[in-house]
């Protein structure tokens, strides 16, 4: 692969926060072309601490609830990290899911509206110094037209490789694109000789997503009518330890990256022919939690 080097998902979870900085570190000395930070967790706590941490890399949040806190205070949070960062870091937002956001007591009203009032809002705090760009996560036509409308970006998570590239033509016809505009995905992602097994880790990672109406939705209108049809009704009877086996082949190697070395760079080059400007990487590991899985990274790319 003659391309630049994918960025990557890092996570910081308690006990290993000073650790996971000290592996950014490492992550931008290999050349890896960004750091983005994923909803759980602390992820503008980690981003702050990337500004400080790293010295050159790209890093942002990928993403943050816009309904956990107001516009106003996120706006403050992004100018700042994006001030003593040397203007490095991207502010990705989403909407989240109805199950995530009911468990966390939040209001909610209809996500493209509530996204445009708070880039909207976003836009318009002063005082705070330069605000950095906000992504829009993305997955279905009129979020993704938004993003074009009214961002400087879109991020996708666990997205259809094969259904992207139409995907950015609706986009691109619905709103001028600028250059520069960055066209990020999330692509859960697992190196091994032992393929199946790369596959079962992968298909862990997507257990919760498959259950998210919003994904399954997506995933349909991307082909993949038959597998979710099959996961729904396996869900109405309660049956979610069959889940993973009724993800085929087909879809998970759509929507994620596993296998040997030139395997998942194989794949990576597709994606980046499919359209995305910056993917994503989430690693996860056969035979260990994250360090594991970055070094395994490392050794693909390092």
């Amino acid at each position: 692969m003659s391309r630049s080097l994918p960025a990557v998902s890092l996570a910081a979870v308690p006990g290993r926060r000073q650790a996971t900085l000290d592996l950014a570190v490492e992550i931008e000395r290999i050349g890896f072309s960004g750091i983005y930070c994923p909803s759980f967790g602390d992820a503008m706590g980690l981003c702050h601490g990337l500004a400080t941490e790293t010295e050159n890399i790209p890093f942002g949040t990928s993403i943050v609830n816009i309904y956990t806190r107001h516009a106003v205070d996120f706006a403050s949070s992004a100018a700042f990290i994006s001030e003593i960062s040397g203007k490095r870091f991207r502010f990705g937002v989403g909407v989240s899911h109805a199950p995530m956001n009911e468990r966390l007591g939040l209001s909610t009203g209809k996500p493209l509206s509530d996204m445009r009032a708070f880039v909207e809002r976003y836009k318009t705090v002063s005082r705070i110094g330069d605000l950095p760009p906000i992504v829009l996560a993305a997955m279905r036509d009129r979020m993704m037209a938004l993003g074009a409308e009214v961002a400087d970006g879109v991020v996708l998570a666990n997205g259809a490789r094969s259904a992207l590239p139409a995907a950015l033509d609706r986009m691109r016809s619905a709103h001028n694109v600028p250059e520069g505009f960055f066209i990020g995905g999330m692509i859960p992602t697992c190196i091994s000789n032992n393929r199946e097994a790369a596959a079962d880790i992968n298909r862990k990672t997507l257990h919760m997503y498959v259950q998210l109406p919003n994904y399954r939705n997506y995933w349909k209108a991307a082909g993949y009518i038959k597998e979710m049809e099959s996961i729904e009704e396996a869900i109405t009877k309660g049956n979610t330890t069959q889940l993973s086996a009724l993800m085929t082949d087909e879809w998970l190697s759509d929507v994620s990256l596993y296998g040997s070395h030139s395997e998942v760079l194989e794949g990576l080059d597709a994606w980046y022919e499919a359209g995305l400007t910056s993917p994503i990487l989430v690693p996860s590991s056969t035979s260990g939690g994250q360090f594991k899985a970055f070094a395994e990274l490392f050794e693909l790319f390092g």
